[in-house]
């Protein structure tokens, strides 16, 4: 009965997680935001470094801290600045800096691997309930601005005409991403937090006929990979996180060659 616990447990978190990471990876995908995801996820080390110092909620130090660098690479971003290098910087010292804070920290002993790579195995009641309100708060945004997020995206000068602001919506995003990250951080790690949001929408793209189809196969694969990385984990004595996004690699691979033979069939 323990074994079962733990698993419907961690099955949930991952489906809760693939439920908000699902439509905001599309968004990553759309207006290329991989590697600001990116950043945002490695900044989430120094926030947990933070909340160790601090003696305050994991959770709450990795949020604050993912607000505040997607804050700075918006800002950045609005006033010129190249976002690939600027990105990049970001990205590796804030990984650089909570890695190093860690180890200052007096009397405590932390596994950074994981926070680094995900423990879905341990996810707890309490962790639970934090994932799930994290993951309806993204939802929610989606399901809210969703179509004022698809028409800043499609174009930022026709949905301002239309009366749409542009930078709102990319404060909603970058709110929406910075909860999916601090939520996240139990179930994969902040390495592979982007490897979420990005892969299954990626995989969804080829065989999407709408914006809102993508994000529900987004979803769907999602949670399949979920489903089938604890099943490995289980299976072959894996790391859970890591065998999610391996689980999540081969449904892109297969569904990129699937729609390559497809259209091969479909000329021939």
């Amino acid at each position: 009965m323990i074994v079962d616990d733990f698993i419907l447990r961690a099955a949930l978190a991952g489906l809760m997680v693939a439920l908000a990471a699902g439509p905001l990876g599309c968004f990553v995908v759309w207006r290329r935001m991989a590697y600001f995801g990116d950043a945002t996820a490695h900044a989430a080390i120094l926030g947990v470094a933070l909340a160790l110092a601090f003696s305050v909620s994991v959770f709450l130090g990795t949020l604050i801290t993912a607000l505040v660098m997607a804050a700075v690479v918006s800002t950045l971003a609005g006033r010129g600045w190249a976002m690939d290098t600027t990105l990049g910087v970001l990205a590796h010292s804030a990984l650089a800096l909570g890695l190093v804070a860690v180890s200052f920290l007096p009397g405590v002993r932390v596994d950074l691997t994981v926070y680094l790579f995900g423990d879905i195995l341990t996810v707890s009641r309490n962790d639970l309930v934090v994932i799930g309100l994290g993951a309806a708060m993204v939802l929610g945004l989606m399901v809210w601005r969703w179509r004022f997020l698809l028409a800043a995206t499609i174009s930022e000068d026709l949905a301002q005409s239309a009366g749409v602001n542009p930078a709102r919506e990319r404060m909603v995003l970058v709110l929406a991403l910075a909860i999916t990250v601090a939520v996240a951080l139990k179930v994969v790690g902040a390495l592979l937090i982007a490897a979420m949001l990005i892969i299954p929408a990626a995989a969804a793209r080829a065989y999407a006929r709408s914006p809102e189809l993508m994000a529900a196969l987004a979803v769907t694969l999602g949670a399949a990979a979920v489903l089938a990385g604890l099943g490995l984990s289980l299976q072959f004595d894996t790391p859970a996180g890591p065998s999610i996004v391996a689980a999540a690699s081969a449904f892109f691979v297969g569904s990129v060659g699937g729609a390559g033979i497809w259209r091969l069939v479909r000329r021939g």
